[in-house]
């Protein structure tokens, strides 16, 4: 081992006691938040009455909420939604934002300023030289009552752009699959594909973009059906998300679709894992070195993944195991101590960007994934 790798990994261990220290204050702060009678929301004053314990007084540290049952997704469906907006934030502008929903009632969660803050803290991480500040975006998702075209605008406008966006409904696009109506999802996503083609070659000066991993290969195969590519219509930088990234598919998107790696004048671009309930986890970078590995870490202190154990999700897996992936959201809007993913992986060690936990291998939990439909994810 040489100096210079033990020195870094001195600095991790230091950064990562740090980091600890102020997860276990912000925990603090947000328990204090969510269960005062003059901050809290009414859903979680409502439930203070039914626990076993204080939070106020039995909560002082990260580890102390395992004390909390899991949270249920199935109390985030139907209303009144206005239950979840903490008394200290009454009368604010407020969002409702909405996660599945192909059957029955969508799962909602309100928000006010959270997906600003979290894909601010993600603008942060992104390479100026591939996503140029002032340069326009696409936004090539779904679109509708989500988050992800508000925040995806956001980020955009933050970062001094203006953000073109198309009509996509992945609630349909799920029906058509469930359907077996394969003629007709083809139909839609030519639909979709070529909006965003008309979008790029109108000269509207778009070098970044957000996309899923299903769309960003159809838009490739769509710009080669009329002799262009990514690269040619002036994309440089490229953030993507979904169940679908791995590792090689990475290497056949870098090598076939993005012209090769990056410093070969490739296009950059960078996985990311999220959803409405936890925010945006960024990935350490993705290199040829590692096999194109994608590792996941949290917006700690604002979220926290965990990879537990199957059978017991108060216990966190050894580094390199395999479990189920655990969140934790604590923001002064929304607060979830615990709630089981659909997804399972492998716990990675911390890294110098992210001191922290992490997240490999992400996929569907092996004991669901047969019933789950990815659609355009």
């Amino acid at each position: 081992m040489t100096t210079k790798s033990m020195t870094t990994e001195s600095d991790v261990a230091t950064s990562a006691t740090a980091a600890r220290e102020k997860l276990d204050a912000h925990t603090y702060e947000t328990v204090q938040w969510h269960f005062h009678e003059s901050t809290g929301s009414p859903f979680w004053l409502e439930k203070k009455a039914g626990l076993n314990f204080d939070p106020l007084t039995e909560v002082k540290c990260f580890d102390d909420l395992k004390k909390f049952p899991l949270f249920e997704d199935e109390w985030l469906r139907g209303g009144p939604v206005r239950r979840w907006v903490p008394k200290g934030m009454d009368g604010q502008p407020t969002y409702v934002f909405e996660t599945g929903g192909t059957t029955g009632i969508p799962k909602s969660r309100v928000v006010i300023d959270d997906f600003r803050i979290d894909y601010e803290m993600f603008s942060h991480t992104l390479p100026d030289e591939y996503f140029p500040k002032g340069a326009n975006w696409l936004m090539l998702g779904p679109s509708g009552p989500r988050r992800l075209r508000l925040a995806v605008e956001h980020l955009c406008q933050f970062r001094g752009g203006i953000s073109f966006c198309i009509d996509l409904d992945p609630r349909w696009v799920v029906k058509l699959i469930k359907k077996g109506w394969m003629d007709h999802l083809e139909e839609y996503k030519k639909h979709c594909i070529d909006q965003a083609v008309t979008i790029l070659t109108a000269g509207h000066d778009i070098k970044c973009m957000f996309t899923t991993p299903k769309l960003l290969e159809s838009l490739a195969y769509g710009l080669a059906e009329r002799d262009t590519s990514i690269q040619e219509v002036g994309i440089t930088g490229i953030f993507s998300g979904g169940t679908e990234f791995t590792p090689q598919w990475t290497r056949f998107c870098v090598e076939e679709l993005l012209g090769g790696p990056t410093e070969e004048s490739g296009v950059y671009m960078t996985p990311t894992y999220g959803n409405t309930l936890m925010g945006l986890a960024c990935s350490r970078p993705v290199t040829e070195e590692e096999d194109y590995k994608i590792a996941y870490y949290a917006p700690q202190p604002r979220a926290v993944v965990e990879v537990v154990d199957f059978d017991d999700h108060t216990r966190v897996v050894p580094y390199a195991g395999t479990g189920r992936v655990k969140l934790y959201t604590m923001t002064k809007e929304f607060f979830v101590p615990g709630f089981l993913e659909r997804d399972e992986g492998e716990r990675e060690e911390p890294y110098s960007s992210y001191p922290w936990d992490g997240v490999s291998g992400v996929r569907p939990y092996h004991a669901i994934a047969s019933q789950t439909t990815v659609g355009v994810y």
